[in-house]
């Protein structure tokens, strides 16, 4: 993204800052959870502090749903700093409505990776709370400023506490995913075992906001709602990690060469016309005259650009050949899948050891081998 500090993301939100280049971005629906805090905890100054107005009560209100946000924000820092650390590149971070999320571009290629990049958040909070608890003690008990530090303590033990909850997407869902990975050797069974945990998780948040209603608590229906849209996100999130990770799974006695499409190679400034009926399915890659390579033929393009000017040069319909797209057919299965889902192209150039084409990989024959109905 070229967009400066305080620009709107398209996709992500507002763009607040670049954290060593990683964009930090706020969600609109962080406004909304920051201000149904301001209404919740309005009432809980008052009752802390009698003496304050209303004014003195959203100011901590406000105060705190900041602090909040804050404490969130550094949690997921943590995570981006060990994943940087890790040469683990990560796309962006976001904070919304239920919280925050690094969102990490690669997978780890080791659970002992997995495990520190998830245990750094739940560090991270558990040192701010601990931090908070020094400040108390240093301090009376009483007034707005004990008062909104004390929140802040409570609320990064509550962040500690329930990201380390055993179930996907939390972060003690992808150590529990990290251990079972060490254990057996399989990512793929330490994300089963976690996905179960997440589900484990939201029954037992639905489960405690129903006990709420049925021991008519004073709190049930802000129980209920909070458990219900928190037990959605996990298992929304439980779902996503068990997709993400079948269409990273290679089947056994899969090739390579069984998806790849024979490449021909044809000069750039070939009339695209003639270049579209050479290719019968292939996969092209145009080269100049200097032996460079232009990139490949997007049959697409190069349809439109056949009907209006049939004899222009084929290089006017190529997709420019990037480092991303470029697969080595000896990498393992796993690792191309993962290119492939990672890298926003429709086609990728497979080479041999010593960079010669050796085919043209397409996303959707990829994409139908390995799920049949999985979308990257």
């Amino acid at each position: 993204m070229t967009n400066g500090a305080g620009m709107a993301d398209r996709d992500g939100g507002l763009l607040l800052f670049r954290f060593r280049g990683v964009p930090v971005l706020l969600s609109a629906s962080w406004w909304v959870g920051s201000v149904a805090i301001i209404v919740l905890y309005a009432p809980l100054v008052d009752r802390f502090l009698p003496e304050a107005g209303p004014v003195v009560s959203l100011s901590l209100a406000a105060a705190f749903a900041v602090l909040l946000g804050a404490s969130v924000l550094a949690h997921e820092l943590g995570h981006c700093v060990v994943a940087l650390k890790l040469g683990i590149p990560v796309r962006r971070l976001r904070l919304f409505l239920l919280g925050g999320l690094a969102e990490i571009s690669r997978t780890p290629r080791r659970p002992a990776q997995e495990g520190m990049i998830a245990a750094a958040g739940p560090v991270v909070s558990a040192v701010l709370a601990a931090l908070c608890g020094f400040v108390l003690l240093l301090m009376p008990a009483a007034g707005p400023v004990w008062l909104l530090v004390l929140e802040c303590a409570v609320a990064n033990v509550a962040v500690a506490v329930f990201n380390m909850l055993p179930g996907l997407p939390l972060d003690g869902g992808r150590m529990l995913r990290a251990g079972v990975w060490a254990l057996f050797g399989d990512r793929g069974i330490g994300t089963r075992a976690a996905v179960v945990g997440g589900w484990l998780v939201a029954a037992l948040l639905m489960f405690w906001a129903l006990w709420g209603l049925a021991e008519d608590s004073p709190d049930r229906w802000l129980r209920l709602g909070v458990c219900a849209l928190t037990a959605w996100f996990v298992v929304s999130g439980a779902r996503g990690e068990l997709a993400a990770d079948q269409r990273r799974t290679w089947p056994a006695g899969l090739a390579l060469a069984d998806l790849v499409r024979p490449v021909l190679q044809l000069p750039a400034e070939s009339p695209v016309a003639d270049a579209l009926t050479a290719a019968a399915g292939r996969g092209v890659v145009l080269v100049r005259a200097d032996g460079v390579a232009a990139g490949l033929l997007d049959p697409v393009a190069a349809e439109r650009l056949a009907e209006r000017s049939p004899m222009a040069p084929a290089e006017q319909a190529a997709e420019p050949i990037r480092p991303e797209s470029v697969l080595l057919d000896s990498e393992p299965g796993e690792e191309i899948a993962e290119r492939v889902a990672e890298t926003p192209a429709w086609q990728f150039l497979v080479v041999d050891g010593e960079g010669r084409p050796a085919g043209v990989l397409h996303r959707d024959d990829l994409r139908a081998s390995l799920t049949g109905r999985s979308h990257f």
